[in-house]
């Protein structure tokens, strides 16, 4: 059993969950016609359901701010990027629908927020990517509005928080480390690694997993450092340089085994090993 909390158009209610005392976005064909403020109804097979995320401000201010035009090409995307990637958390459709309309509005003014890690943003996480892209052509047929890459990668972020833990700023974070951790290296080796070669895409992804494995404090079973000192001195030095730093800003040392792991890949990308 629902009550209403606000009706945002025919097709959409702010409700909430009487039994699980949580408010929810109803989305479906005449899921919103003829209610009310307050009347309670029981739920429809054809609703789709999008949990809300608790914040200081209460759900009806977040949706008040928001066109329900954008509520819906948001669930939209999200329906279509779950066909590509399997099931998304639904609590990230208030956030994502409220960047969407800022995207949106950038782009009728002109004035579109540039994105420099949307390179790296497509590269660790492809498949999101993707999802984006379509997401991007419903936007199109829907609002009549061609988004950017860079407004493409900030909706992968939203879409990548979905479907794991982190959140839109985690991600972003993680693909700041990601290049700060590749300029690193190019400087530190005097190389240029081209963004779409083998190398630069193997040390990505590697960096990407280094650096979830600090943020979560697991440990590798098996410390590489002494080969790759004595073998790889200058890739050794590097990488102990690029893990310092990592920890440094995520306030959480990399483990030491990490360093070796690491100089083995930098020399490998390097193509001197």
């Amino acid at each position: 059993m629902y009550r209403v909390i606000k009706v945002l158009n025919n097709n959409g209610v702010l409700a909430l969950d009487m039994e699980k005392k949580q408010e929810v976005i109803l989305l479906g064909n005449g899921v919103g016609f003829g209610k009310k403020m307050g009347q309670r109804f029981g739920g429809s097979q054809d609703a789709r359901r999008y949990e809300l995320v608790k914040k200081e401000t209460s759900a009806l201010q977040a949706v008040n701010g928001i066109d329900p035009v954008y509520i819906e090409v948001t669930a939209r995307i999200i329906e279509a990027a779950e066909g590509l990637l399997g099931p998304i958390r639904h609590d990230i459709l208030i956030a994502m629908a409220d960047h969407i309309a800022l995207a949106v509005s950038r782009a009728k003014e002109g004035c579109e927020l540039p994105n420099p890690f949307s390179q790296d943003i497509r590269a660790l996480f492809s498949q999101e990517y993707e999802a984006a892209l379509k997401g991007r052509e419903l936007i199109r047929q829907e609002l009549g509005v061609e988004i950017s890459e860079d407004e493409v990668s900030y909706i992968t972020l939203h879409i990548h928080g979905g479907l794991s833990d982190e959140n839109v700023s985690q991600s972003l974070e993680l693909a700041r480390l990601v290049q700060d951790g590749i300029r690193q290296v190019e400087e530190g080796m005097g190389m240029n690694l081209p963004a779409a070669s083998l190398g630069y895409n193997r040390l990505m992804s590697h960096l990407r997993y280094m650096i979830a494995r600090t943020r979560k404090k697991e440990q590798t079973n098996l410390n590489m450092g002494d080969y790759a000192r004595e073998n790889f001195p200058r890739a050794y030095e590097v990488a102990a340089q690029v893990c310092e730093d990592i920890g440094r800003k995520l306030k959480c040392p990399v483990a030491q085994e990490e360093i070796g792991f690491l100089a083995i890949h930098i020399q490998r990308a390097a193509g001197q090993g």
